[in-house]
């Protein structure tokens, strides 16, 4: 009976093992990491991407919000993570490609810390200013701000908003002082309330401001014209050679098998392409996107070069 018995523990041990390498991807719940709060633009278009991933992969995708400065907790929860496929990351270009440019230290690797998966979203910025301050223009802007410079000023929520802003200054001449807030409401009421001079937007945050006529958009960073935005004219419409975009993406743990990454790939870009999907991003000033990991990867490296070289040149810092 002993010997017996030492085959059956065997097959027994076996069929544990294949079972915990889960062979068969995804067979349980699957979080999707947001280092944000619950209700900005990360937040819904994850909460977006979750339902589609859902429906296609037949498992429950929850969203899990560890909001933080510079979404730091989120990226750092992430890459501790198992690379099993089953925590996955919302990341935007702040955590990615402006952190690694401003912090002189993180407790991640934005590159060796995570699989790019797919890109989810762009987003250029609103030049904003007071709706009835009178500016109405990128020249009217630089006039008003060398005419009064030690009143001139513009708000930003992070190093993100505060670079873009530092490259608008250095490709138009205007001059003016950084104001920190601690979110994109808080620089979006900054101006509505006349304290400060300008700030660059997410579409997200300024779209009640402008709508309700309390902030004028008087330029778009983006290559075209948005269509949310159709009267608001682009920086290259003004004679301004500067395009900026961020974005969302989806991320996984370094580590994570390939042919998972594949297939979260495919999905992704499924999920984004959904009509329904296409359209709530587009009412929140997105623009849907989608990549290959192999592409998204690359574009990071391009960024985080061309981003720590402007933080460098113009001294900012995070801490």
């Amino acid at each position: 009976m002993i010997r017996n018995a030492v085959p059956a523990l065997l097959l027994f041990a076996c069929a544990m093992g294949a079972h915990a390498q889960d062979p068969v991807y995804p067979s349980r719940p699957i979080k999707l990491i947001v280092g944000y709060t619950p209700g900005g633009s990360n937040d819904v278009v994850a909460r977006i991407v979750a339902k589609r991933l859902q429906e296609s992969l037949g498992q429950p995708v929850t969203v899990e919000n560890r909001p933080s400065t510079g979404a730091i907790v989120g990226a750092v929860v992430t890459a501790k993570a198992p690379p099993d496929g089953y925590t996955l990351m919302i990341g935007a270009s702040g955590p990615i490609v402006i952190n690694p440019a401003t912090y002189q230290s993180l407790p991640y690797s934005p590159q060796k810390d995570f699989i790019p998966i797919s890109l989810v979203a762009n987003f250029p910025l609103i030049v904003s200013v007071k709706a009835d301050s009178g500016l109405q223009t990128i020249a009217d802007l630089v006039k008003y701000t060398r005419e009064n410079p030690k009143l001139a000023n513009y708000a930003s929520s992070s190093s993100t908003f505060r670079l873009a802003s530092e490259l608008l200054k250095e490709r138009t001449g205007i001059v003016a002082e950084h104001v920190p807030y601690k979110g994109s409401a808080d620089s979006t009421q900054a101006v509505a309330s006349g304290q400060i001079t300008f700030s660059m937007l997410d579409p997200g945050p300024a779209a009640g401001a402008i709508k309700g006529n309390l902030l004028r958009g008087i330029a778009v960073t983006s290559e075209q014209r948005m269509g949310a935005y159709a009267n608001v004219p682009t920086l290259k419409e003004q004679g301004v050679d500067l395009q900026i975009k961020f974005w969302i993406g989806l991320f996984a743990p370094a580590g994570t098998p390939a042919p998972i990454i594949k297939l979260l790939e495919r999905e992704t870009a499924k999920a984004v392409a959904n009509a329904e999907s296409v359209k709530s991003m587009e009412q929140l000033g997105l623009e849907p996107a989608s990549s290959s990991s192999e592409a998204f990867a690359q574009q990071i490296g391009r960024e985080i070069q061309s981003w720590t070289a402007l933080a460098k040149q113009k001294n900012i810092k995070s801490e």
